[in-house]
């Protein structure tokens, strides 16, 4: 089991503090998402982990010991960092090739990435003909290339289409029942909730949360329950009656503040009063997470610039 493990680490540049005493551990078996504002200090961490960077002060371990000490780094740690760093005049093949003969990896393992990733039937082409989505899959491949025990990937989803969005949240979850530790950076909010089991979330290079998905977003959210009723007089007077707060939308539903689904079930039930639809609402990561990092954006939009442009129905 390999874990990464950062302490107290700290990374200046010309007096300024892209991380600032970072502490956390990335753990197997789970998809750990990686967020942040834009300066937050993500892609300057994953940097100090894989040695391309050298910490101001405190340290960067995989499994135990410094990148930079792994005798076969392929087989250890999986990175994409930048989707573009591959040659353009080089096939997918040869890519791949030059990195196995370079590391020290079984030549089969070129086709088996290729097949794993969908680039079977492109594997010949020249790198600078794919496009971004194509370079991305390519990044994963080379990623996957040493069988790792640790994955750390900078926006993955970046480019590519529905087919290969969801492939990718698949291919994470699987990595991640294989016990393998899995690191995602992104700035997509829909994504992170439908692969992350777990967040570590930045905001200046201070560590603003640790901690599992789910439970964020329950601790940033207020209970709120939607309700439709046939009878929604009645409904209005029970839930009145026991001090809820009651507004009505479109549709014949009503919302109820500061309650749950399982309360206002209960009411209705004593009060005999038929139920048609019961949800309990909570915040998405999106909201939770904008919630806790509002004010440690370093570049925000006023949202007077510009008018509002109309909505579709």
């Amino acid at each position: 089991m390999t874990s990464i493990d950062v302490k107290e680490l700290t990374k200046e540049f010309s007096g300024t503090r892209a991380v600032d005493r970072l502490t956390c551990s990335i753990e197997p078996g789970r998809v750990t998402g990686f967020l942040g504002p834009n300066g937050a200090g993500k892609s300057t961490t994953m940097r100090l982990v894989l040695g391309l960077d050298r910490p101001t002060s405190g340290t960067a371990t995989v499994g135990g010991h410094p990148y930079a000490t792994l005798r076969e780094p392929l087989r250890t740690v999986g990175t994409l960092l930048d989707a573009q760093a591959a040659h353009g005049s080089r096939t997918a093949r040869d890519h791949l090739r030059f990195l196995t003969v370079s590391n020290r990896l079984p030549a089969r393992r070129v086709d088996e990435v290729l097949q794993n990733t969908g680039l079977t039937a492109v594997a010949h082409r020249r790198i600078r003909t794919f496009s971004l989505g194509m370079r991305q899959r390519l990044g994963i491949a080379a990623a996957l290339l040493g069988d790792p025990p640790v994955l750390m990937l900078d926006e993955p989803t970046n480019g590519l289409d529905p087919e290969g969005i969801i492939w990718i949240r698949h291919l994470l979850r699987r990595l991640a029942r294989e016990g393998r530790t899995v690191l995602v950076s992104s700035h997509l909010m829909n994504e992170t909730a439908a692969f992350a089991d777990h967040l570590v979330i930045l905001g200046k290079g201070r560590l603003l949360a640790d901690i599992p998905k789910q439970d964020f977003i329950e601790q940033h959210s207020h209970p709120r329950v939607r309700v439709r009723t046939s009878d929604p007089s009645r409904l209005r007077a029970a839930l009145l009656a026991q001090g809820h707060t009651v507004t009505e939308e479109a549709g014949g539903r009503w919302v109820v503040d500061g309650a749950t689904a399982e309360q206002i079930g209960a009411a209705a039930a004593r009060e005999s009063i038929p139920v048609l639809e019961l949800t309990d609402e909570r915040a998405s990561l999106e909201q939770a997470y904008l919630a806790l990092t509002a004010a440690e954006a370093e570049f925000a939009a006023t949202a007077t610039a510009f008018p509002t442009a109309p909505q579709e129905a």
